[in-house]
C-alpha cells in the first residue's frame, strides 16, 4: 500500500472546484488556497477535513503537503509551478502549464533537476473514448490513419486571459499528437480577435 499524497489546491474557481471534489473523494485534498474568503469558507463547509488559506506561501511551506495543484488563471501557471518545484514538492498544473516555450522548457528542466513530478492537466487522455480509439489504432482495427479533423464550436466563457488556442485547442492538439505518436513538422495558426482587442477567441490551426 502506497503512502498517501497530501495535496494543496491553489484556486477553486470555475475549474478548481472540480479538482477539489475529485481530490477530496480520493482523500488526498488537505488544503485549499484561494484569495476569496467566501470561497475558502464554502470549501471548508463542503470539505470539513481540509484547511483553508489565502496565502500561497502557506502551501509551499507546509511540511504536510507533498504536492500542489494549480488551477489559477493561465498567466500565473509558470511562476507558481516554478515556486512549487523549487519548494521541493510535486506539481499538478492546469493547461497551459506556461505561456511560452522557454517557460515550459524551464519547468521541465527544473522538474528533472529536483526529481519532482510535473503533471499537466490534459484530462482527455484519460477519457474512455480516447483510450479505446488509441487501443484500436494500436491494434490496426481502424486501418491506416490519414488525417484528423477537430472542431470546437461552443462559445464557452469570454476570454479574459489566454486566447482560445491556449485554452481549448491544447486539449485537441495534445490528444492528436498522442494518437499519432508523432510531433508536427510544421504548424500554422490563425487567430481573430472578435470580442476582445488583444485576445483571439476564434482560431484555426493546421498541423
Amino acid at each position: 500500500m502506497k503512502d498517501p499524497v497530501n495535496i494543496a489546491l491553489i484556486g477553486s474557481g470555475f475549474w478548481g472546484r472540480n479538482l477539489a471534489r475529485v481530490f477530496y473523494e480520493l482523500d488526498a485534498l488537505k488544503m485549499v488556497c484561494d484569495l476569496s474568503k467566501t470561497v475558502c469558507q464554502e470549501m471548508k463547509s463542503k470539505y470539513p477535513r481540509i484547511t483553508t488559506t489565502s496565502s500561497f506561501p502557506d502551501a509551499l511551506d507546509s511540511p504536510d503537503i507533498h504536492a500542489i495543484a494549480i488551477a489559477t488563471p493561465a498567466e500565473h501557471h509558470f511562476s507558481m509551478a516554478k515556486s512549487v518545484l523549487l519548494a521541493g514538492k510535486h506539481v499538478f498544473v492546469e493547461k497551459p502549464m506556461a505561456m511560452t516555450v522557454p517557460q515550459g522548457e524551464e519547468l521541465l528542466e527544473l522538474s528533472q533537476q529536483t526529481g519532482k513530478v510535473l503533471f499537466v492537466g490534459h484530462i482527455l487522455h484519460y477519457h474512455p473514448a480516447i483510450i479505446t480509439i488509441k487501443s484500436m489504432l494500436a491494434e490496426g482495427s481502424l486501418g491506416r490513419l490519414q488525417y484528423i479533423y477537430s472542431n470546437r464550436l461552443n462559445l464557452g466563457k469570454f476570454r479574459r486571459e489566454e486566447n482560445i488556442l491556449w485554452s481549448f485547442a491544447l486539449h485537441d492538439i495534445s490528444v492528436i499528437t498522442s494518437l499519432v505518436n508523432e510531433e508536427p513538422t510544421e504548424v500554422k495558426a490563425f487567430g481573430t480577435n472578435i470580442l476582445h482587442p488583444k485576445i483571439s477567441d476564434t482560431t484555426m490551426t493546421h498541423l
